[in-house]
């Protein structure tokens, strides 16, 4: 559909706003996108309004702090605040009223059957529907089925406003492609998907994008970048899935799997991922069953998707058993026991447990009558267990040292001195084969790790 005169006008006059930074943006959802999201196209030049819903998480931003320990936010969160360009409200109907555009960075979670929820985008789109003026560019940051942006988001926000998408206003789909603890090195320096509505939304969008993104902006149909970013997480799952399977594989044959995959990858066609006690946070888990969901819907069901998601979420049950085999195999019974659980976060270097796989590891050893003692340097986080205040008060009598999280300080920790503070003949189970097994041999513990079984001598 060509535009018309008046339509090439307002969108002459946004992709002007734009490029001399005169554009005013809403950010809606202030959580792990939105706000390194508003901070930098604050820091970029742009007047920012960020919206959420919680009173508490407007306040700490309107007094120059972000959240967590996500490096730089901090620092730009204070700098464009106390500089007048990245302001806070609950009041979505306010910032919007003067807005020229819009980006949505709700969350969109699943339900306990794995299916979407999109609730919480619903009663956005209503908020900014209500307030839509004409000339106003739209773009949705958080991750949705297929046929969200073109369906449902387009559909609540003409119906609110009364008016026609692609000609009264605009609307783009830009998913995030950032990971925790890189989140403002990943937005700026990692490649953009600029999935429109529309020709021209898609050109919108990657002008916007531009303006902070110094990676390519790749330029699409919104229902294609829907299906990109999904495809996205699901091949990471699926990947750590056949990394995982192969780890047990390599339990049986009694073969060290970080030593075939170190080999394995020489091939310059391969590259597997690293295995682990599983795969947590907000996307990894949730992702692969919004693509299978819409495949389902019309007929087709994913085996492959869905037995990934099987391995991936059967480890820390496994986790668990190899901390049960390993206090066997020193004559200890798991009732009891004392078990150390280091790093309940999802991820490294952050305090996010989201979906954390640690969640399900500290719960099934409490219900099996271990002493659990947990220590995480980012989140006071423990899932019911005792929290310790660091590493030694944590391994402090300890008959086994679970290792949940690779956070860098695990990786680096002193053997010798824990084995001195531990049990006789106290083990160490390693989720994330972030320890030397031979160093861990040498220091007298029994070591267990995923994908490295009991080794003979």
């Amino acid at each position: 559909m060509s535009l018309q005169i008046g339509e090439l006008k307002m969108k002459s006059a946004l992709l002007r706003k734009i490029k001399s930074r005169k554009a005013r943006i809403v950010v809606m959802g202030l959580g792990r996108v939105g706000l390194p999201v508003a901070t930098l196209f604050a820091d970029a030049g742009f007047m920012v309004v960020g919206v959420d819903v919680k009173q508490a998480i407007v306040e700490r931003v309107l007094s120059g702090k972000s959240y967590g320990k996500e490096p730089m936010l901090d620092k730009l969160v204070k700098k464009v605040v106390k500089a007048g360009r990245l302001k806070a409200t609950v009041n979505a109907a306010e910032a919007l009223r003067d807005a020229d555009i819009v980006i949505i960075c709700v969350q969109t979670p699943i339900t306990e059957r794995r299916r979407p929820n999109l609730s919480y985008l619903k009663e956005t789109c209503n908020a900014i529907g209500s307030e839509l003026s004409k000339g106003m560019l739209v773009v949705v940051e958080s991750t949705v089925p297929f046929g969200t942006t073109r369906g449902l988001i387009a559909k609540k926000l003409e119906e609110k406003s009364g008016l026609m998408c692609g000609r009264d206003f605009w609307l783009a789909y830009c998913p995030e492609r950032t990971a925790p603890g890189r989140i403002i090195e990943e937005f700026v320096q990692n490649p953009r998907l600029a999935g429109g509505f529309n020709e021209e939304s898609a050109e919108l969008a990657a002008e916007l994008f531009g303006a902070v993104v110094k990676g390519d902006m790749v330029v699409m149909d919104c229902t294609v970048a829907e299906v990109a970013k999904l495809a996205e997480n699901t091949f990471r799952d699926v990947n750590i899935a056949f990394a995982n399977e192969l780890a047990l594989i390599c339990e049986a044959l009694n073969v060290d799997v970080m030593e075939v995959i170190k080999s394995a990858n020489t091939h310059p066609r391969v590259k597997i991922h690293l295995p682990g006690s599983g795969v947590g946070g907000p996307g990894l888990p949730k992702d692969p069953f919004l693509l299978q969901h819409e495949a389902e819907a019309r007929g087709f069901r994913p085996r492959f998707i869905e037995l990934s998601r099987e391995i991936n979420d059967s480890m820390p049950k496994h986790t668990v058993n190899l901390v049960i085999k390993a206090l066997k195999e020193t004559g200890k019974d798991i009732e009891d026991s004392k078990v150390a659980v280091l790093g309940v976060a999802y991820t490294r270097q952050v305090g996010d447990v989201t979906n954390s796989p640690a969640e399900k590891m500290v719960k099934e050893l409490i219900s099996l009558g271990a002493d659990v003692v947990v220590y995480d340097p980012y989140t006071a986080e423990s899932f019911g267990a005792k929290r310790a205040s660091d590493v030694s008060e944590a391994a402090k009598r300890a008959d086994c040292i679970v290792i949940a999280t690779d956070h860098n300080m695990f990786k680096k920790m002193n053997l010798r001195n824990l084995k001195a503070i531990t049990n006789e003949k106290s083990v160490i189970v390693d989720g994330r084969r972030v320890v030397d097994p031979t160093e861990a041999d040498r220091q007298g513990f029994k070591y267990l790790g995923i994908g490295r079984g009991v080794q003979t001598d």
